[in-house]
């Protein structure tokens, strides 16, 4: 395995401009490829490009051309107390390097136990020992990408008995003791604010917002049962009226930021992603962005 440790990351190849983006899926490649489409910039999952060659790889490196590219990374597990896996560390930094992508993302959460992987993100503590274990994986995973990174604000169903840190001073302390930016997803802001019974109205309050380097914007799920309802955060369907309005109070505070419309699940047409892109992009230049999404 290559020594990364402290080694200057290659420069972006463009900034992430203040204006809308898409996450773009594997479903959406072939639309990118035939021509170009309207839409300011790009995210993709890191871990779908840890390989040495091939057309996937040949296909983004295309598309790159053209885009600004954010990399949001999904299986670091920065909340495992065991640590970062140094093979994984080393294969993001070398797709990081051969992309230079103006941002680079990963979750707070954890989903490694003894060398085994879990499909899912599962939630932390709120606890000083958590925090100091998210820092210091936060640290090494900047010391082995030589770069900054920006952590994600979970989206959360149930309150952990060890939490004793508001979620808000955690993440503000995260970013405070590593140097590390944040990714504000604003659909997460409010699944918890829903699922925990807190007020909307609170939901910025002790967040550094001036570290927020990209926005997240996707749809939820709605369960009920007999024990009351419940909102899953599945990025299956449109940014509801009350994210917007949320994301709109965020502009007001932070101003314009990149901003991403997020869509995993039960994917629609493109055209569907660069409608939404576009609201995006109408309150982004409300706030004062010189953007356009399409």
């Amino acid at each position: 395995m290559t020594d990364t440790t402290a080694t200057p990351a290659p420069a972006s190849r463009w900034p992430l401009p203040a204006a809308a983006g898409v996450g773009l899926r594997q479903g959406h490649v072939p639309d990118f490829l035939a021509q170009r489409q309207k839409v300011a910039w790009l995210e993709v999952h890191s871990e779908n490009y840890l390989v040495c060659g091939g057309p996937r790889l040949a296909e983004l490196e295309s598309i790159a051309c053209d885009y600004p590219l954010s990399f949001h990374g999904v299986g670091l597990s920065l909340g495992s107390a065991e640590g970062l896996n140094e093979t994984h560390l080393a294969r993001l930094r070398q797709a990081y390097d051969r992309f230079a992508p103006a941002q680079v993302s990963e979750h707070i959460a954890w989903s490694v136990v003894d060398g085994v992987y879990l499909n899912d993100l599962l939630p932390l503590p709120y606890s000083e020992e958590a925090l100091e274990v998210v820092c210091r994986n936060v640290d090494r995973a900047q010391e082995a990408f030589g770069r900054r990174i920006l952590v994600e604000n979970p989206s959360t169903y149930l309150s952990l008995a060890e939490s004793v840190i508001p979620e808000n001073d955690f993440l503000a302390e995260v970013v405070r003791r590593t140097g590390c930016g944040l990714l504000l997803d604003v659909n997460n802001l409010y699944v918890c604010a829903v699922n925990h019974g807190r007020d909307l109205s609170s939901c910025f309050d002790g967040l550094p917002l001036e570290a927020v380097g990209e926005v997240h914007l996707a749809g939820h799920a709605r369960r009920s049962d007999d024990h009351g309802t419940l909102l899953v955060d599945d990025h299956g369907s449109r940014v509801c009226s009350e994210v917007w309005a949320l994301y709109e109070r965020l502009l007001e505070l932070s101003g314009p930021r990149p901003t991403l419309i997020e869509w995993d699940t039960a994917l629609p047409p493109l055209s569907v992603l660069l409608e939404e892109a576009r609201g995006a992009a109408r309150r982004l230049a409300e706030n004062g962005a010189d953007c356009h999404a399409a």
